[in-house]
C-alpha cells in the first residue's frame, strides 16, 4: 500500500511553513494578503481595460505597459492557491509536481517581467535618442514580433526548469506559503544549480545591465539638449519605468541574496522578503503608471 506522504510521483510533499511563531495572526495575515491580492487585481485590470478602451494610447509604451500588467497579475495570482490553502484552510502540505508546476510559472513569468522591462527601456532609448523615427522603428508589427519573441524564448528556456528537481533525503520543509527556487535548491540533495538555472541568472544579468546602458544612452541624450526645462521634461517620461525597474529588481535581488546569506536571520525575515518579492511589483505598478503617465491619470479621473 502507498504512504499517504508520498504522492502519484513516488516522491514526499513538501511542508509549507507560511508565518512561523504567528499563528495567532493568521487570519489577520490571510486578510492583509487578499487585501494586497485586491488592489493589484483591481489596478491591473484597470490599467488593461483603459488602453483597451481609450484609442489614444494604442502605442507601443502601453502595448508593453499591457503585457507588464498581465505578467504581473499571472506571476502573483500563481501563488493564490497555496496561500489560500496555507492561510486559510491551514493545510500545510503540497504535492511535489504541484510545487514544481507552481515554481515554473513564478519564475517564467518573472523572467518574462525583466524581458518585457527590457522592451520598454529600448522604447524610452528610442523615444529618446531617435524621436523623428519612432513610429517607423516601433511599428505595431515590430512591438507583435518582439511580444511573440519574448514569449517563445522564454517559454523554451525555461520548459526544463521543473525537470530538474531530484529526489530529497531529509524533511521537504520550505520557508514560504509557495515554492521558490532559492528556497529548494538549498534542501538536502534538492535540486542542483544546474546549466538552465545558469541561463535563467546569466539573462537577468544581461537584462539588467542592457536597460542600465540604455538609460547611459539616454542622459548623454537629454545632457545635450538645451533648455533646462526640456531636460526635466524628458526624465520625467523615464520615472515611471526606473521605479518599475527598480521594484522588481531589488526585492529578487532581496530574495536570492536572503537564501544565500541569511542562514541566521529569523523565519519571519525569509516571509516578509518573499512578500515584497512576489506582492510589491503588482501592486506598486498600476499606482506608479497611473500617477506619473497623464493620459492614464486623466482616463482615471474621467471615469471618477
Amino acid at each position: 500500500m502507498k504512504s499517504p506522504s508520498v504522492n502519484d510521483t513516488g516522491l514526499p510533499p513538501f511542508t509549507l511553513i507560511g508565518l512561523p511563531g504567528l499563528k495567532a495572526s493568521q487570519h489577520w495575515v490571510f486578510l492583509l494578503r487578499g487585501a494586497l491580492y485586491t488592489v493589484f487585481i483591481v489596478g491591473n485590470g484597470l490599467i488593461l481595460f483603459i488602453v483597451k478602451e481609450e484609442q489614444s494610447l494604442h502605442q507601443p509604451m502601453y502595448y508593453f505597459l499591457s503585457l507588464l500588467s498581465v505578467n504581473d497579475l499571472v506571476v502573483s495570482l500563481s501563488t493564490l492557491p497555496s496561500v489560500l490553502a496555507t492561510f486559510y484552510f491551514h493545510i500545510k502540505q503540497i504535492a511535489f509536481d504541484t510545487c514544481m508546476t507552481q515554481m515554473f510559472f513564478i519564475h517564467l513569468f518573472s523572467f518574462m517581467e525583466s524581458e518585457i522591462l527590457l522592451a520598454m527601456s529600448f522604447d524610452h532609448y528610442v523615444a529618446t535618442c531617435n524621436p523623428l523615427r519612432y513610429s517607423t522603428i516601433l511599428t505595431d508589427a515590430r512591438v507583435l514580433q518582439m511580444g511573440l519573441f519574448i514569449g517563445t524564448t522564454i517559454g523554451g528556456s525555461s520548459i526544463a526548469l521543473p525537470s530538474e528537481a531530484s529526489p530529497f533525503c531529509k524533511a521537504n520543509i520550505l520557508s514560504h506559503a509557495y515554492c521558490l527556487y532559492p528556497d529548494l535548491i538549498h534542501l538536502p540533495c534538492g535540486i542542483s544549480v544546474s546549466i538552465t538555472s545558469l541561463a535563467f541568472v546569466l539573462s537577468f544579468v544581461l537584462d539588467s545591465v542592457l536597460i542600465l546602458l540604455s538609460y547611459i544612452l539616454i542622459l548623454c541624450s537629454v545632457l545635450a539638449i538645451a533648455f533646462q526645462e526640456e531636460k526635466l521634461k524628458t526624465l520625467n517620461t523615464c520615472v515611471s519605468h526606473i521605479c518599475a525597474v527598480l521594484i522588481f529588481y531589488v526585492p529578487m535581488l532581496g530574495v536570492s541574496r536572503m537564501h544565500r546569506y541569511g542562514r541566521y536571520a529569523p523565519p519571519y525575515a525569509y516571509v516578509l522578503m518573499s512578500l515584497i518579492y512576489l506582492f510589491v511589483p503588482p501592486m506598486f505598478n498600476p499606482v506608479i503608471y497611473s500617477i506619473k503617465t497623464k493620459e492614464i491619470r486623466k482616463k482615471l479621473i474621467f471615469c471618477d
